[in-house]
């Protein structure tokens, strides 16, 4: 699972709450999460905004935290 679905689902956040929070496309978020599309580095900085995340570590959000879930 990729830090940003974590991140996501300790919030208790659907992917349609942090499109909201984010101002993103909320087809984008699940795209991001499943790997099939790269964010801009400006779509960066809107998730880690809107998880709080610190902007220097933002990059991160995209790694594998080690765990699976299956979010549908």
């Amino acid at each position: 699972m990729l830090i940003l679905t974590r991140e996501r689902l300790s919030r208790g956040w659907s992917r349609q709450e942090l499109s909201r929070r984010a101002r993103l496309a909320p087809g984008d978020i699940g795209k991001f999460e499943a790997g099939r599309l790269v964010p801009y580095h400006s779509q960066l900085s809107s998730l880690a905004t809107a998880l709080d995340w610190p902007a220097d570590r933002a990059v991160e959000l995209l790694e594998e935290d080690g765990t699976t879930h299956d979010d549908h």
